[in-house]
C-alpha cells in the first residue's frame, strides 16, 4: 500500500525537490501539491499525510489552514524554515503532528515522513524549543478535544470506551493520545505510560488526584 502525501507550499522549487525525495522511496508518493490549502482540497483527494508550509503568500494562518485540513482526517506535519517560533507554536496548538525544517537532508525528510505516517510526533529541536519558550502554551498546550480524551483515558477508560463516549473512532482516540504524548514530551514533561498521563492530567487540573 502506498502512502498518499499532500504538500501545501507556494515555492515550486521546494515542492519539486520534496516530491522527488519522497517519490524516490518505496511506499510513499506525493499525489497532490498546491500553493494553498483550498487548492489542495479541490476534488476531495484522500491523504495519509500532509506537509504544510506555515508561511504562505495568501496570508493564511496555521490555525485556519489546520482547521480546513481537518476534513481530510490526515495528520499534518509543519514544513517550514523554522525562523518563526510563534507560527510553530500556533501549528502545534492547532494539532500539527510535528515540524520538519526545509533545510533538512533528504534522509531526514524521509525519516520524518515515515515517523509521521506511523503516528509519531516529529519533535525536532526547533519544535521543542518553540514550545518550551512559551510558558502560556505549555500551560494550555492541549486542544479542548485532547483535554477531553486525556481526562477520560488517563482516568482508566479504554480507547474504545473513550471513542464511544465522544462519538469518535478508536483510531482517532489513539491518534489524540499520540499527539498528547508528543506535546508533553516536547514540553519537557514526558508521558510514556498511562500512569504518566494520569500524573500530567492531575498536574494540569484535568483530573482529581483521588480519581
Amino acid at each position: 500500500m502506498i502512502a498518499r502525501i499532500g504538500i501545501v507550499d507556494d515555492h515550486p522549487a521546494i515542492v519539486l525537490g520534496v516530491s522527488s525525495i519522497v517519490n524516490a522511496h518505496e511506499g510513499m508518493r506525493v499525489i497532490v501539491s498546491a500553493p494553498s490549502v483550498p487548492a489542495l482540497l479541490r476534488g476531495a483527494p484522500v491523504f495519509d499525510l500532509i506537509l504544510l508550509d506555515l508561511t504562505l503568500a495568501d496570508g493564511s494562518t496555521p490555525t485556519t489552514n489546520m482547521a480546513l485540513l481537518a476534513v481530510t482526517g490526515a495528520p499534518v506535519l509543519a514544513y517550514t524554515v523554522g525562523d518563526r517560533p510563534h507560527l510553530i507554536r500556533e501549528a502545534a496548538a492547532a494539532g500539527a503532528i510535528g515540524m520538519l525544517r526545509k533545510s533538512e537532508l533528504p534522509r531526514a525528510i524521509v525519516d520524518a515522513v515515515r515517523a509521521a505516517l506511523a503516528g509519531e510526533t516529529v519533535a525536532s529541536a526547533d519544535w521543542a524549543s518553540a514550545l518550551k519558550r512559551d510558558t502560556d502554551f505549555v500551560d494550555a498546550m492541549l486542544t479542548a478535544r485532547e483535554s477531553e480524551v486525556l481526562a477520560m483515558y488517563a482516568a482508566g477508560e479504554t480507547a474504545e470506551r473513550v471513542a464511544a463516549r465522544l462519538f469518535l473512532s478508536p483510531a482517532t482516540v489513539i491518534d489524540h493520545v499520540k499527539r498528547i504524548r508528543g506535546k508533553y514530551a516536547a514540553a519537557g514533561r514526558p508521558a510514556t505510560t498511562k500512569v504518566d498521563l494520569f500524573r500530567r492530567a492531575v498536574e494540569d487540573g484535568l483530573l482529581d488526584p483521588e480519581s
